[in-house]
């Protein structure tokens, strides 16, 4: 389906409009001010599975249908390389090979999947892109029925076929390999990043230089919106029932990603099972964090980081973010209220704790 395209104005003869919450399907918002009018585009339409959104204060040196054009092209691009609800795609054809011998793969699948690997190493395995199997196993797949915990003799067996050492990724000439024949890859917790990060590339090539990039509530913002203002984007509050804004951050450049565990889980036994799947335990995770968000220059970098700290939770997960230097907002669950930790960084980009 081709992108829809909308022009409007966000404030007219001088009066400021009511302002827009834009939810986003990953506890994402954004939000735009008002002091100044200014065109702003709007391009949207299904991916992936989910949905994107783009928008753009100028065309660059293109046409607005010509922006709707390397958005579409870029996304069937990605669509074909890392799908796994198509058949055809480079990842699925990958994934049905039963060979261990290296399997050529389009160079840009074999980039994220070393990205990937790198974030694997550096979460010592709590992001892991080989999950698959137990994420299923725990009914939390596509078209599964989360209700039951699984027998510990069918997590031993999907287990096994767990493990991102064993997969390899080649990047000259590109190509993969796999340790075992039943080793399947799913890039869903990294993929909506890249193609945010690869639409802003386009955008960027044509000379767009303000812009909100979202693709399945993952963002990437740089310079201004339609009110010549910082872009605004707020975390949710990670509770059941109507969504409302938990905290809000400006950015002028950079990206921003969540994960958390309060829109998918089953409880059995008076237990609650999160779709949050701990690779390292073949289990769902058990600490308290509802969730996290985490800001990096990178969109694809940020998606993937999300999932790895909602795995690793409040106390592992800040020692990665300390370590690393990041904006990181871990929001944790305490009965039926919240209590949160963030680092400095992310203190820092905050506009609703300003004084």
């Amino acid at each position: 389906m081709a992108p829809m395209l909308r022009v409007r104005h966000d404030v007219a003869h001088g009066v400021c409009a009511s302002v827009p919450l834009l939810l986003f399907v990953t506890a994402a918002f954004a939000l735009a001010g008002c002091s100044r009018a200014s065109q702003e585009l709007v391009f949207s339409g299904p991916t992936m599975g989910t949905t994107y959104t783009v928008k753009t204060t100028g065309a660059g040196a293109v046409t607005a249908a010509e922006i709707a054009t390397r958005i579409e092209a870029t996304l069937a691009e990605i669509d074909a390389e890392m799908s796994t609800y198509r058949d055809d795609s480079a990842l699925a054809r990958f994934n049905a090979s039963t060979s261990t011998d290296w399997y050529p793969v389009p160079g840009e699948l074999a980039a994220v999947l070393q990205a990937a690997q790198e974030l694997a190493r550096l979460s010592d395995g709590a992001f892991d892109v080989t999950v698959a199997p137990l994420v299923d196993l725990w009914g939390f797949g596509p078209g599964g029925d989360p209700h039951a915990v699984p027998a510990p003799e069918a997590v031993t067996a999907a287990r096994a076929r767990v493990g991102y050492r064993k997969l390899e990724v080649r990047l000259e000439p590109p190509a993969l390999r796999k340790q075992r024949a039943d080793l399947e890859v799913d890039l869903n917790a990294i993929a909506p990043g890249h193609a945010v990060d690869r639409i802003a590339g386009q955008l960027e090539a044509v000379g767009v230089v303000d812009y909100l990039v979202d693709v399945g509530g993952e963002l990437r913002v740089r310079g201004r919106n339609a009110s010549d203002r910082p872009w605004r984007v707020a975390v949710e509050r990670p509770a059941d029932g109507p969504r409302e804004v938990y905290t809000v951050i400006e950015l002028d450049a950079g990206a921003v990603a969540t994960s958390g565990d309060y829109r998918q889980y089953f409880e059995a036994d008076g237990r609650r099972y999160s779709h949050t799947i701990d690779p390292r335990t073949a289990a769902p995770v058990t600490h308290a964090l509802a969730s996290v968000a985490v800001v990096r220059e990178s969109a694809m970098l940020a998606d993937g980081l999300a999932t790895a700290l909602a795995v690793l939770g409040p106390d592992e997960g800040r020692d990665l973010v300390e370590s690393q230097h990041l904006a990181a907002l871990f929001i944790v669950r305490d009965g039926d209220q919240f209590s949160e930790s963030s680092t400095a960084a992310f203190e820092r980009l905050r506009v609703d704790r300003r004084t």
